[in-house]
């Protein structure tokens, strides 16, 4: 697979990405290299790497709890004081090795640590792939708000290996599924059309998809980094699915979601707006509703849930003085941004996925 440019570092597929990582080390000093994994790609996923990256022994191992409920200020402080017990100074280079919860904790660990030290991202789940790989935002969460703290940070470069999949389980490979269907509808219906008709996930299928999400996610940070507009069309269904997210998190007697479940929801009620407000063809809301109920299982939402859900929206971080921001469509391919919505038809939508 052909190697995409970034901002400023490349994405590297494949055999390509530990011949492009080896050629770096090769011609680049490194005081200390860390290697930042989670207790699951710990034994799952290092085996692996060590024996294609041929760095058994010249790493220090780094290792975090994993799950969403780790990424957060405490996490980053036990990571930047292990750092510390571990000498680390300016020329060390960090290897996150791991889903989009390491990724974007280690890339922000790494980027505040002395002021910033560098680091190199290896996702290793679908959607890490997908949507953490490109664009340069770290960060964590602030509770259970998502991804509160954080900047913009480049890696030195991103190595995409496909046999990590191997190690991710169906449920996760669904949730990754979710973000090129958000692709698919903002930019490129052809992948759409590919997965609408899924009977399987086969990887000949998922490495094409990845390789064109990555390209979609690229075009758009190249045109701007900073969200201040084109990339905001890639929070279509974030707006309600984060605080979906967020309220399945916190709350006791519900199982938590997984990122894709909860955007693919999000996209539904979000798409039901965009009918409702833009003539978006309802025939496709309703198509991607039968898709996502069929293909992640229907979500309880209950109506004493709605009230607080919608709450946590006012967290969302594309919110302006204090108006919660959605982004809809009016077209496949084409979406409108900065739209505010009254609470009556928030609620609306909320009730058009409950039935």
């Amino acid at each position: 697979m052909k190697s995409i440019l970034s901002t400023n570092y490349y994405v590297h597929f494949e055999q390509s990405a530990y011949d492009q990582l080896d050629q770096y080390l090769a011609n680049n000093f490194h005081s200390n290299i860390f290697l930042l994994v989670d207790t699951n790609t710990h034994k799952h996923c290092l085996p692996l790497f060590l024996e294609k990256s041929k760095l058994e022994g010249k790493v220090a191992l780094v290792e975090v709890p994993a799950g969403e409920a780790h990424k957060n200020i405490d996490t980053c402080s036990l990571l930047w004081n292990k750092l510390s017990d571990l000498g680390a100074d300016r020329k060390s280079l960090m290897i996150n090795l791991g889903g989009g919860v390491i990724t974007d904790m280690g890339g922000f660990v790494a980027s505040t640590f002395k002021r910033g030290i560098k680091f190199i991202n290896i996702p290793t789940t679908l959607l890490s792939m997908v949507d953490a790989s490109v664009g340069g935002k770290t960060g964590v969460d602030l509770g259970v708000l998502k991804n509160q703290i954080g900047l913009f940070s480049n890696p030195e470069m991103v190595l995409i290996d496909m046999d990590f999949l191997a190690t991710v389980s169906e449920r996760e490979m669904r949730s990754g599924l979710a973000e090129i269907i958000k692709y698919g509808f903002t930019f490129d219906k052809e992948l759409w059309q590919i997965i609408k008709v899924f009977e399987g996930i086969k990887m000949d299928v998922i490495k094409k998809l990845v390789h064109r999400s990555v390209e979609i996610k690229n075009d758009v940070v190249l045109k701007d980094l900073l969200e201040n507009s084109l990339r905001k069309s890639l929070n279509f269904g974030h707006t309600i699915g984060h605080a979906i997210e967020s309220y399945f998190l916190e709350s006791d007697d519900k199982e938590s979601l997984t990122h894709g479940e909860a955007i693919a929801v999000g996209m539904v009620i979000e798409l039901y707006y965009s009918s409702v407000k833009f003539n978006f063809p309802m025939e496709l809301t309703n198509e991607l509703k039968t898709f996502v109920d069929d293909f992640y299982g229907k979500v309880n939402i209950e109506t004493s849930d709605i009230a607080e859900i919608i709450d946590l929206m006012k967290y969302d971080k594309k919110n302006v003085s204090g108006k919660v921001n959605f982004v809809l469509l009016d077209t496949l391919e084409h979406c409108q941004l900065d739209i505010q919505l009254s609470p009556e038809m928030i609620k609306d939508g909320l009730n058009f996925y409950r039935k």
